[in-house]
């Protein structure tokens, strides 16, 4: 194909101006993703802990329903039950009682694995504490309840909800589970019937 000089003259190519981006335009580029990536990472990173614990804590709030719903279903709960009692029907690791301390519920102090009151050691990297007293009160026997608090990373230096806090369910005779944040007006268990929802003791980062 012959190509006339009329049509050579035509294509121009700036040299003194070519197409692309300066040392000054990336490094301004790079200083922005860095400034977008310091505020974002963080949030993602957050946002991915608090899922795991969530889906951690859901796990436990599973174990303890399914081993309470066992041993009513073989007609072991009565108003003397205690939350150990539950234990042959869970599926851990291990029964920790040397001392080991976890997070208790925002309301609360840091929480320590004895023989009275032990913590399991959950598959999932958790841990579930007991309060090991008896379910029944002087109420009705649906108030009655058991108390378990998981830490579902077994951490007390960690500064999420400042710190990372544990939650605490309560298992109520007639099988119903839910948080101390949300139990039924007056539960009862062996010290009386005076437990009451209140918001305070639910941590933050915790969902159904």
């Amino acid at each position: 194909m012959l190509v006339r000089y009329s049509q050579l003259d035509s294509i121009k190519v700036d040299m003194k101006h070519p197409v692309g981006f300066t040392l000054a335009e990336l490094l301004i580029s790079l200083a922005i993703l860095g400034v977008i990536a310091t505020f974002t990472i963080p949030k993602i990173l957050a946002s991915q802990q608090s899922q795991q614990r969530i889906a951690q804590t859901k796990d436990a709030a599973s174990l303890i329903s399914g081993a309470y719903q066992t041993a009513k279903q073989k007609g072991l709960i009565n108003a003397n039950s205690l939350p150990g009692d539950l234990t042959p029907y869970m599926n851990y690791v291990a029964m920790v009682t040397d001392g080991t301390v976890i997070d208790s519920i925002p309301t609360g102090t840091d929480t320590t694995c004895t023989a009275s009151n032990p913590c399991i050691k959950l598959h999932n990297g958790g841990m579930l504490w007991f309060q090991n007293w008896y379910m029944g009160g002087p109420g009705p026997m649906y108030s009655y309840e058991m108390v378990f608090d998981p830490d579902p990373n077994n951490n007390t230096t960690d500064t999420a909800d400042g710190p990372l806090k544990a939650i605490q369910f309560t298992q109520y005779y007639d099988g119903f589970l839910t948080t101390r944040g949300n139990v039924k007006p007056n539960t009862c268990n062996v010290f009386g019937c005076s437990n009451q929802p209140s918001s305070a003791m639910d941590p933050s980062w915790f969902k159904w």
